[in-house]
């Protein structure tokens, strides 16, 4: 397969991994990279070493293209990226913020940079500030999805931009790939369907439930961390959606986050402070949403935590390897050209 953004990211197949959290570790992102994809790290919630520490394990787990993201919306972000920038690593992956300075410092050592968004105004904002190519993430996805659904969003936003896209939120087969070339963006990015694999950390109960699930299976709202986000319906997700918080709630909270990050947490309690109420409502949102999101993925407990999830879950019925997947959505997808081809002759 050929596209720009096989071309840009230097790959086989123009098929990427998202950046999980807890999920888009080491051994997943080199699993999907050596397969002939992109793997995308998460860097959301580690310390700066841990980041570094990450980076160069995948680094020694494969010797082709990989990604690092940076989620400005966590504390600590722009520690990691600077790490990203002094281990150069040669795509980064960024969401959540202003990014004009990242794509500067990632473009002198001659990386690619590429920008998530859920909206035209913001994909217009990635272009301005120098991202290389964008991921655009539909209503569908799991985690922090648009207000719009793919169908409508992508092909919006490629007639808006000049840079290449790729399609995120309801994608997992070979039917995928093709809808979302002929909405005109250059590949796919998956979450949902990459988590579901033999390599991926998250627990085999998890695994499970996204066999079971259906596309009606999954809730969206901006109770679980602070932003609109879509889980599984689990007696976890319920529990959180219902759970009343004030400003004070965040100070108290706001500890987790200092020692998961190591960050001061009288910097951080200070910022709560200054934000007003609103702001730290949501940072207390975060603060829960953290440890949900560890126990959900990683300990495989629906009660406590939560796990995120896409709409496309209702499509996943195995728990293949990662080779597995990105061959056969590659023969899906040729199957599927041969068969429009008959239908439009």
């Amino acid at each position: 397969m050929k596209t720009r953004i096989t071309e840009l990211l230097k790959i086989k197949y123009p098929i990427i991994l998202s950046g999980m959290s807890w999920i888009s570790v080491p051994e997943l992102v080199a699993a999907v990279s050596n397969a002939g994809g992109c793997g995308i790290l998460a860097t959301g919630v580690l310390r700066p070493d841990q980041t570094r520490e990450y980076i160069q394990k995948t680094r020694a787990l494969t010797k082709k293209p990989f990604a690092a993201n940076v989620t400005f919306y966590f504390p600590g972000s722009e520690k990691n990226a600077k790490v990203i920038i002094e281990e150069k690593v040669p795509i980064v992956n960024y969401s959540l913020g202003k990014g004009d300075w990242l794509a500067k410092e990632v473009h002198k050592y001659g990386g690619v940079v590429i920008a998530t968004v859920t909206t035209l105004k913001h994909a217009l904002a990635a272009q301005r500030d120098g991202a290389d190519a964008l991921i655009v993430t539909g209503h569908e996805a799991a985690g922090h999805g648009g207000a719009v659904t793919s169908l409508a969003l992508i092909p919006q936003i490629v007639d808006a931009v000049e840079i290449p896209v790729i399609a995120a939120g309801g994608f997992a087969d070979g039917r995928g790939l093709v809808t979302a070339l002929a909405l005109g963006a250059e590949g796919i990015s998956m979450g949902t369907r990459f988590m579901n694999t033999v390599e991926s950390p998250v627990h085999e109960v998890q695994k499970k439930l996204s066999i079971e699930l259906t596309a009606f299976d999954t809730i969206y709202t901006d109770k679980f961390d602070g932003l609109p986000a879509r889980m599984a319906d689990t007696k976890g997700a319920r529990r959180l959606m219902k759970r009343r918080l004030n400003p004070l709630s965040a100070l108290f909270l706001s500890r987790r986050i200092a020692k998961l990050l190591d960050l001061p947490w009288g910097k951080i309690f200070l910022g709560i402070m200054l934000s007003g109420p609103k702001t730290a409502v949501q940072m207390a949102r975060m603060a829960i949403g953290f440890r949900a999101f560890e126990v959900g993925t990683i300990a495989g407990d629906n009660v406590e935590g939560i796990l995120p999830i896409g709409q496309i879950t209702g499509i996943i019925k195995d728990t293949p390897t990662v080779k597995e997947v990105i061959e056969r959505i590659v023969k899906e997808a040729n199957e599927v050209v041969k068969n429009v081809e008959k239908k439009l002759k």
